[in-house]
């Protein structure tokens, strides 16, 4: 008798130890087993959201960043990437856009004008790959022209038009009429403002890839020259960021001398601060029907507030840009980018977790 005393006086030491470590949430009701409730996870499946659910505009087009310029590589073969697909179809991404076919020395397909410049032999073709998953999975794809990186050491455009005069005409050939995945053109020279050759150079390879595909439409995804665009700086924000005034004459300009041949425009939306995303999403909207453009959020998954570059976003973040995009009238949202930052397979944990909030409050099953 004394034997079971002293065995229960020490079994609720035991537990009152560590109920004493644990969260409240994880404290036994009064008058339930404490056992059960040890270490064990909420009987809730779903976050109490406390803001109206499905209230933004849906993620349904995506970046592949396979160079992974400034983000590491997943080092995924076609399985991990069928899976991906599977993952994106889940939620509701129609779209997928190879982000570029090539940075610097790196490219994403055999490309023979490419081999013969210097670049690097792949050992897989990717475009091949990702124009076969598109096509199982009912997807468009949108091919991304190759960067030389000149632009970013000179700020000289000419030579991304020279190199990608070869590349579009060899991707056609190749790719274009073998699958009906190939949806459309991205033009992945990015610029935030009015830069010298840029309307010249977005024309004329606009044109050309419109010209080879019989009107297969085509996007360009700038950034907006906000507090946030800081990259190179070492800081975090800084002061001379662009007025909505000036966004809105420098690109009424541009969108003036490209609207014939580039169909959508897809800002980036993580440059500027969550209170300025009406203002600047307003003015986009409005130039972009004034000039019988499809206007369309880059809706980053990726957080510019830290200072690690870069990790999966704060979930609510998410929502504040998604909600604004819907409350601007845009026509579609994609991201930078699916499989690094959404995916449940991705490399960082917390991507699976943004999946898990982003279903819940989109309500998807």
């Amino acid at each position: 008798m004394e034997a079971n005393n002293r065995r229960d006086f020490l079994k609720k030491a035991a537990l009152a130890g560590a109920s004493a470590l644990m969260a409240p949430t994880l404290l036994a009701a009064e008058g339930e087993d404490e056992s059960e409730f040890v270490l064990s996870p909420s009987k809730r499946t779903d976050s109490q959201l406390i803001v109206p659910k499905n209230n933004g505009l849906k993620i349904t087009g995506t970046f592949l960043d396979e160079i992974s310029h400034d983000i590491p590589h997943q080092n995924w073969g076609e399985k991990e990437w069928d899976l991906d697909f599977q993952h994106m179809k889940r939620i509701g991404i129609d779209t997928v856009i190879m982000i570029r076919s090539g940075y610097r020395k790196f490219i994403t397909y055999p490309s023979k004008y490419l081999l013969g410049k210097g670049c690097y032999m792949p050992s897989v073709d990717l475009v091949d790959m990702y124009l076969r998953l598109a096509e199982k999975y009912n997807m468009k794809f949108y091919f991304g022209l190759y960067d030389t990186g000149h632009y970013w050491d000179t700020r000289d455009m000419s030579w991304e038009v020279e190199y990608n005069k070869y590349v579009i005409d060899e991707v056609w050939n190749t790719y274009g009429e073998k699958y009906k995945s190939f949806g459309g053109w991205y033009i992945s020279t990015e610029i935030s403002r009015n830069t010298k050759g840029a309307i010249g150079a977005f024309h004329t390879m606009g044109k050309q890839c419109k010209d080879v595909s019989n009107g297969l439409p085509t996007f360009i995804s700038p950034w907006i020259d906000g507090k946030k665009a800081v990259m190179g700086t070492g800081k975090m924000t800084r002061e001379d960021a662009v007025s909505v005034e000036q966004h809105e004459r420098e690109w009424n300009e541009i969108f003036d001398g490209i609207h014939d041949v580039v169909d959508a425009c897809a800002f980036q939306d993580g440059h500027i601060d969550y209170d300025e995303l009406d203002a600047f999403f307003t003015v986009n909207k409005k130039l972009a029907d004034k000039y019988g453009m499809q206007c369309w959020t880059n809706a980053e998954t990726f957080d510019r507030d830290m200072p690690i570059r870069f990790l999966p976003i704060k979930f609510d973040k998410l929502r504040m840009k998604l909600e604004a995009a819907k409350r601007a009238g845009y026509d579609k949202a994609i991201t930078f980018e699916f499989s690094h930052f959404l995916s449940p397979q991705s490399a960082y944990l917390q991507a699976g977790h943004l999946y898990d909030r982003y279903r819940e409050y989109f309500e998807i099953k």
